[in-house]
């Protein structure tokens, strides 16, 4: 098996040498990495359901080409050891957004028609790269709520039909400008469907619908789909919606937005999130067969693809030389994959244990990806801990934003690591997705507060084909990743000082209601 060491208190990067800045032309604090002579364009590309081993830059193994994601880590940074906040996408997405653990305000996800999971006061990345000159915008998925009660028409009442009640098209003044979405969060603009498989099935552009929903959702007027089911929750849709056109459609958008701002005079934050390879699974037709891992493994190939028109778009306007890439996902892959296992050999997680929702690090340890040209050595690889929730204060560090003390109260700066210092920027993560079922990483060492880390199901068919031993009944999991990052091996038993040690920790992060280190001083 591959082995990743994962240091507790080193960044074991592969730099020559450290890059240097230019002149400052603009004020920053001692921390910051900011002095040249503007700040940098952001792009933030955010993968849905990916697995740690489905992209070949992480996993050799893999039976799915990812040529443009593979290149832009030989220009970048591959960290080994990164996070999402959740082993879910709402939560995940709100931690990358401000810096905060999610569990420390909610912990599912946002339902169909939900509302804002963030409170008005709430700082936001977008709000604070605004603030600091940026221009800002939100493509694709964005699945954090609206005001949807704003546009409903007064009397509305629900059609009762299955599991939960169903808005019809008829509910909703489509005219109205919808409330509390990206725009009230930081985005100057925002395009796309909110939710892949929510309602409703339309574009939303800004704030408003750009079609009327006119019907109900019908999947028999769509093209079949290719695996698995559709997972698509009934409500109003615009006549002629079509699921196959959602990545096609929006990459065309953040083309164009990136081109587009070529020609400003200020610099751009784009949070571009991609509704795949979440279900449904429709890669185009284009993209069939064109991996050895399934319609599953094809739509990767097309999200590779749809990165590798994003990045083209940066170089042909003259900007890939000053703008900071993150590639990284919400959560791991979806239970389809223990079938995929078996149907093609490829396991999106490896070399990991779990999937989506999952404690086990298969859940969380994402695939993590930063290019800053003349910050960041091409090629390098860092083994330290870090999480999508540091991108806030690095992006504060890097534009020169003095952070509130109510803001990114989780949030490390990891520039220091993109300049290639051996220092830990952080020893301590807590893993959550549901409510009261917690783990916490320090160091090597990785503490599952309960019997087990499933939470989407225990599956003992691919627990056997991998040889891992039988549960051992214990009341805890501990695992030493750095020696075992397959978690195979519990050794709760043989170390109950360091269980105690870390409950202790995770109950003090999580009563003193931060862990940015900051806010310790």
């Amino acid at each position: 098996m591959m082995r990743i060491s994962i240091p507790a208190l080193l960044c074991l990067c592969t730099f020559g040498c450290l890059s240097a800045f230019g002149n400052a032309a603009f004020a920053a604090p001692a921390e910051s990495a900011s002095s040249r002579q503007s700040p940098p364009n952001i792009l933030v590309i955010y993968a849905d359901d990916l697995g740690f081993g489905d992209l070949g830059c992480y996993n050799a193994k893999s039976k799915i080409p990812t040529p443009h994601l593979d290149r832009l880590a030989a220009q970048g940074m591959r960290f080994t050891d990164g996070h999402s906040s959740s082993g879910i996408c709402t939560p995940s997405r709100y931690a990358l957004l401000t810096g905060r653990h999610h569990w420390r305000d909610f912990h599912g996800i946002v339902q169909a028609f939900g509302e804002s999971v963030f409170q008005p006061e709430r700082v936001t990345m977008p709000e604070m790269l605004r603030d600091s000159g940026y221009q800002t915008a939100a493509i694709g998925k964005w699945h954090l709520g609206w005001d949807w009660n704003a546009i409903k028409k007064p009397g509305a009442k629900p059609i009762q039909s299955g599991k939960r009640p169903e808005w019809g098209p008829e509910a909703f003044d489509w005219s109205k400008s919808i409330p509390d979405g990206p725009l009230a969060h930081g985005f100057d603009h925002y395009f796309g469907d909110t939710v892949i498989n929510f309602p409703p099935y339309c574009w939303i552009q800004d704030d408003r619908v750009v079609e009327p929903p006119t019907e109900r959702m019908d999947t028999s007027k769509w093209k079949a789909i290719k695996e698995g089911r559709w997972e698509c929750r009934p409500g109003p849709m615009a006549a002629g919606w079509d699921p196959y056109q959602n990545i096609p459609t929006t990459t065309q958008r953040g083309v164009d937005y990136i081109k587009s701002q070529a020609k400003s005079d200020q610099p751009f934050f784009l949070y571009f999130a991609f509704p795949s390879p979440h279900a449904p699974i429709v890669p185009n037709d284009e993209f069939d067969g064109k991996s050895q891992a399934g319609p599953y493994g094809d739509f990767v190939v097309e999200t590779d693809a749809s990165c590798g028109r994003l990045l083209k778009a940066l170089e042909e306007s003259g900007q890939a030389d000053n703008t900071l890439v993150v590639f990284t996902a919400d959560n791991g892959p979806e239970k389809y994959a223990y079938e995929r296992d078996i149907q093609t050999g490829h396991w999106s997680s490896y070399p990991l244990r779990g999937l989506k929702r999952d404690m086990y690090e298969g859940g969380h340890h994402v695939p993590y990806i930063v290019k800053w040209p003349g910050t960041v050595e091409a090629g390098t690889v860092c083994d330290a801990l870090v999480s999508q929730i540091d991108l806030m204060a690095t992006f504060a560090s890097i534009v020169g934003s003095t952070l509130p003390d109510s803001a990114a109260e989780d949030s490390h700066n990891i520039v220091p690591l993109l300049q290639g210092s051996p220092d830990a920027v952080r020893s301590t993560h807590i893993h959550n997705t549901s409510k009261d079922r917690y783990a916490i990483r320090h160091g090597d060492w990785l503490l599952i507060d309960g019997k087990n880390g499933y939470v989407s199901g225990r599956n003992k068919d691919w627990e056997t084909r991998h040889e891992y031993p039988a549960d051992d009944e214990q009341a805890v999991e501990l695992y030493n990743l750095k020696t075992d990052l397959g978690q195979r091996h519990n050794k709760a038993s043989e170390n109950p000082e360091r269980v105690a040690d870390l409950k202790k920790r995770l109950q003090k992060i999580r009563e003193q209601g931060y862990s940015a280190p900051r806010l310790a001083n």
